[in-house]
């Protein structure tokens, strides 16, 4: 299928727009909607999001339902429904993508969010260590979300993150981060399969993607900065990254990242690509403890 490159979370938001397409063409043939109809309803969905507080003005929502109706033409071409020259979406230009609002954020923000984190909600001990894991690894949701107790290393305080587009990597994290993930297997699920999601709540079952949304909404509540500006845990991740970049470089930024070698970071980095013992380096700088594969003094 065409959606099998894809990322199981952009699979779920485009299964949303499918259905604003069944909801407002249901009785149409699929070969009958314009381009230019579809270009009309994308507009109502700009016009829909752009309502909600947290949108900027809906352009997002825009660009997400024009992808999501070529991946169903691209599907409908592909089983032989209609031809490709049939096929609207095609023809139906995406609005131009705005210039990201997200920063590093300060020390003291960051301090911040690590003690309204670990100091309130239903479960501080999960909020924390999630906190940690992200500003850490700069791993993204997916990552954190896969990862499993096998994917611990202990000998070389390494854990092996799985992220969007089927990458793998090992990826250096301190002792202390180690410790607390290993810690929190035992505690929560001491009797499952090396093989079981890691991260889980105070009942044992799997951590879901929805308590990234109730941590930010809780978090912004306590600190109204982070409503404002609409802050989440990508956010930690451009935190890690600047701050990397500007000590370390950007090829040990881009391999910190999971860019290196990726069409992302340009052909250079096919050559200079950053080594894990520097990344350990950076992360030993980063958390103040040595790591077992840092290069040494």
């Amino acid at each position: 299928m065409v959606v099998d490159a894809v990322s199981p979370k952009s699979v779920k938001t485009w299964q949303h727009y499918w259905s604003v397409l069944t909801e407002e063409w249901a009785d149409r043939r699929i070969d009958e909607p314009t381009a230019s109809e579809i270009g009309k309803l994308a507009n109502v969905v700009q016009q829909r999001s752009a309502l909600r507080e947290n949108s900027r003005d809906g352009r997002g929502a825009k660009t997400t339902f024009i992808d999501a109706v070529r991946a169903f033409y691209s599907q409908a071409v592909s089983d032989k429904l209609i031809g490709s020259a049939e096929n609207p979406a095609a023809r139906v230009k995406r609005p131009r993508r705005h210039n990201s609002l997200r920063r590093a954020l300060s020390h003291q923000q960051l301090s911040d969010i690590n003690e309204v984190a670990a100091t309130t909600g239903n479960d501080p001990h999960l909020d924390a260590l999630l906190i940690r894991l992200h500003t850490e690894t700069a791993c993204r949701r997916g990552g954190a979300l896969a990862l499993r107790p096998v994917d611990l290393n202990d000998t070389d305080s390494t854990i092996r993150l799985r992220e969007k587009g089927g990458t793998s990597r090992e990826q250096p994290v301190s002792p202390t981060l180690l410790a607390a993930l290993i810690e929190h297997t035992e505690l929560r699920n001491p009797n499952g399969d090396s093989g079981d999601r890691l991260l889980r709540t105070r009942n044992g079952t799997p951590m879901q993607a929805s308590r990234y949304a109730a941590l930010w909404l809780r978090l912004g509540q306590h600190l109204p900065w982070i409503s404002a500006a609409g802050i989440t845990a990508h956010w930690l991740r451009y935190t890690t990254l600047t701050w990397v970049e500007r000590n370390f470089g950007y090829a040990v930024a881009a391999a910190f990242a999971g860019h290196a070698g990726g069409y992302q970071t340009g052909t250079t980095l096919t050559y200079v690509s950053a080594t894990i013992e520097e990344i350990a380096t950076a992360v030993a700088a980063l958390t103040g403890e040595p790591h077992p594969l840092a290069a040494r003094p």
